[in-house]
């Protein structure tokens, strides 16, 4: 499938942005647009010029009336074919990059607009691919789309998982599907940080594991060496297979996901660790108040919950979750042991995240500095022009 000029015509109004999006802001707001009937009933995913108010081109924009993000810039160039091999040119790009940074074949390969395709996700694990395709214009070429990805990366096994939270506001489905190759039998082993992570392609969270906190496992592995080690929202045991590949003595898992302790068991069993790994299931603050009333402490405690501000509307409540968080782990902390506080609210910036995470420290009656700032790794590439783009960070305190 080839999309080719003549292409329609979308207008900015005369006191939107143009020069931000000159710049390189990817996205274009419906109060932004002069919408009249036709640019109303284009096809959701549809690709069209985009003009600033003058009348002068800017580029192509994927278009989806039914989104509040009515345009995603995709190129500059518009004159240009949207086909395999515009795809196969982005991917081949971003594949560079990786190969530079990693030396196997497990990593975040599409980081949506930071490698220039808006709403695209694509996790690779091995010579399988997990693609998530989070908006309309993508859902479109998914054709284009995977068979690029198969003639730049080699890789045999594509699937889709249509999961993605930003389906439903594109008005997708959320229908998985194989797109080539076959689906895996099992849970794939994922080398990382030392230690082997048990990923679920099918049935498990997002793609199947969260390479973005690579960097993050790593630097806790360095604060673990003879260390008790609790891992609060581990999921398959993200930050505890780490701590214990770095030396940790014990890790216990929290989580509220059987599935997910199964197989963070699984990855234990992988690396080695089967007798250092124990697992609670249940909810996270209900744990920790428990653990609280059982007198336990431990040298290193992590807390990586799910986005408790996922948008501003939910800003405040989010900020309220991650300071009782704080405020419950900070107790299980042993004197100069260390706590790991973790947040992907994009909507709860850099600032705002570590004064809840501090003062909940401070209403626990304790007291530390903050060693180091974590963020997503390099496979995660983060767009200046989109705040977004910078949703992960993880807070190290001493205590």
């Amino acid at each position: 499938m080839t999309i080719a000029p003549p292409f329609p015509v979308l207008r900015l109004k005369p006191k939107a942005n143009a020069r931000a999006i000159r710049h390189g802001a990817p996205w274009v707001y419906d109060n932004e647009l002069v919408l009249d009937r036709r640019s109303k009933n284009l096809t959701p995913g549809t690709i069209a010029v985009l003009e600033d108010a003058e009348r002068s081109p800017m580029g192509l924009v994927a278009v989806n009336p039914l989104s509040r993000i009515t345009a995603r810039m995709i190129e500059r160039d518009v004159n240009a074919l949207i086909d395999q091999a515009w795809f196969a040119a982005k991917i081949t790009r971003a594949l560079e990059l990786r190969a530079r940074l990693f030396d196997q074949p497990y990593y975040r390969l599409i980081h949506a607009e930071a490698d220039g395709l808006p709403g695209l996700v694509v996790d690779r694990f091995g010579d399988t691919l997990v693609v998530q395709p989070n908006a309309a214009w993508l859902e479109l070429l998914l054709e284009p789309l995977a068979a690029a990805l198969a003639q730049v990366t080699g890789c045999l096994n594509i699937l889709k998982n249509a999961a993605g939270r930003t389906r439903s506001l594109e008005g997708l489905d959320d229908v998985n599907a194989v797109l080539l190759g076959a689906a895996p039998g099992g849970a794939l082993m994922v080398p990382m940080n030392g230690a082997f992570y048990a990923a679920d392609l099918t049935g498990g969270q997002k793609t199947g594991l969260f390479y973005d906190q690579r960097p993050n496992h790593a630097f806790a592995a360095r604060l673990s060496e003879g260390a008790e080690v609790l891992d609060v929202f581990s999921h398959v045991g993200g930050f505890a297979l780490a701590a214990l590949a770095g030396g940790a003595t014990s890790a216990l898992c929290v989580d509220g996901s059987a599935p997910a302790l199964e197989l963070a068991v699984a990855g234990a069993e992988k690396s080695g660790f089967a007798d250092k790994m124990v697992t609670r299931k249940g909810d996270a603050f209900d744990v920790l108040e428990a653990l609280a009333g059982e007198g336990a402490q431990y040298d290193v405690v992590i807390c990586d919950p799910p986005a408790f501000a996922p948008g501003k509307a939910k800003l405040e409540v989010g900020l309220r979750a991650y300071e009782r968080l704080a405020k419950l782990a900070a107790p299980l902390v042993r004197e100069g042991g260390y706590l790991v506080l973790c947040s992907c609210s994009h909507a709860a910036d850099l600032g705002k995240f570590r004064f809840a995470c501090t003062r909940g420290i401070g209403r626990a009656e304790r007291a530390g500095s903050l060693i180091h700032t974590g963020f997503a790794g390099p496979d995660h590439p983060l767009m200046p022009q989109l705040a977004e783009s910078g949703y992960l960070k993880a807070l190290f305190y001493r205590l």
